[in-house]
């Protein structure tokens, strides 16, 4: 067996691990398999003494780590990579492949902690008021976006809703979220209405004589990609006249925003966004404080 064999078949064993015990969702093994691929070419490329993951070093993956950086690579890619790598050697540590951890002593790369991107109330309702509700595609998209917005769902969340999953008799959405984690995300009394107008009178015509059990599909009676969504995002956002970047969380991260700024616990946005640890969530606690001290400099009398 090759050496390039070799590698790509502890790969697939790894990244089926990942499947099977850890229910990992597809987007994040596709992640860990580009990541490990990324290590296996550079391995190639140095001419190791063999190429083998198996045989790789602490000095291999350091040197690796700091050819990423010097070619522009963020401290957050980088540290992203390093928990694969991490993760992916005490697999194989596990499973005898290997005798020591080439990973144990390296510290992750320091991430500065950066304000996400988000919308002003304003803007997420010129943002939602944008798509032609006249039109069935108008009103699916205003249907996506509302929900988004309600619920702060992950794209891939929102695009993989089966109708199932939707009570609409208790305003609520069962998520089934990373690392096959339950959850119950309520949604409002505008979210419903919408959704309603959607599943009434746009899902059956863009359906047509096709059958489908997600509950946001395309004209094609396929489901909805996260990339054709945020194509969408990005076309209502030019048309409401948001200059803005956008990103896959843009929605996400003023539902949490707007959630802190009228007083909602922060145990309870952890909750609702499916956060495991609430260090994920306290950077929302940035951008609230940012905005009450816009408040303090405008009303207070000494501001």
């Amino acid at each position: 067996m090759s050496i390039a064999e070799d590698n790509a078949r502890l790969l697939d064993e790894f990244t089926d691990a990942l499947w099977l015990e850890n229910g990992l969702s597809r987007n994040t093994i596709n992640s860990y398999r580009t990541d490990l691929l990324k290590l296996g070419r550079w391995l190639v490329e140095r001419r190791h003494a063999d190429g083998g993951f198996s045989s790789v070093t602490q000095a291999d993956l350091l040197a690796f780590l700091s050819s990423e950086i010097v070619q522009g690579a963020k401290a957050s890619t980088a540290s992203r990579a390093l928990s694969c790598m991490r993760r992916f050697y005490q697999y194989l540590l596990r499973q005898d492949k290997i005798k020591l951890n080439p990973t144990l002593n390296i510290d992750s790369p320091k991430i500065p902690r950066y304000l996400p991107e988000t919308l002003s109330e304003a803007e997420v309702e010129m943002l939602l008021a944008a798509p032609d509700i006249q039109l069935p595609l108008g009103l699916r998209d205003r249907a996506m976006l509302e929900l988004l917005y309600a619920t702060g769902l992950r794209v891939s969340e929102l695009v993989d809703l089966q109708i199932s999953q939707v009570r609409q008799d208790m305003g609520i959405v069962h998520i089934l979220g990373k690392g096959n984690k339950e959850r119950l995300v309520p949604f409002g009394e505008e979210a419903l209405h919408w959704l309603m107008q959607y599943l009434q009178q746009a899902r059956p015509d863009i359906l047509g004589d096709k059958h489908s059990s997600k509950l946001f599909i395309t004209v094609h009676g396929a489901a909805m990609t996260r990339q054709a969504f945020w194509y969408l995002i990005k076309r209502h956002a030019l048309q409401a006249g948001i200059d803005k970047p956008l990103s896959p969380h843009t929605l996400r991260h003023a539902f949490a925003t707007h959630l802190l700024n009228h007083g909602a616990d922060l145990r309870v946005v952890q909750l609702l966004l499916g956060h495991t640890d609430i260090s994920t969530t306290q950077i929302y606690t940035h951008v609230a404080s940012e905005r009450l001290k816009q408040l303090h400099a405008k009303h207070h009398p000494r501001g």
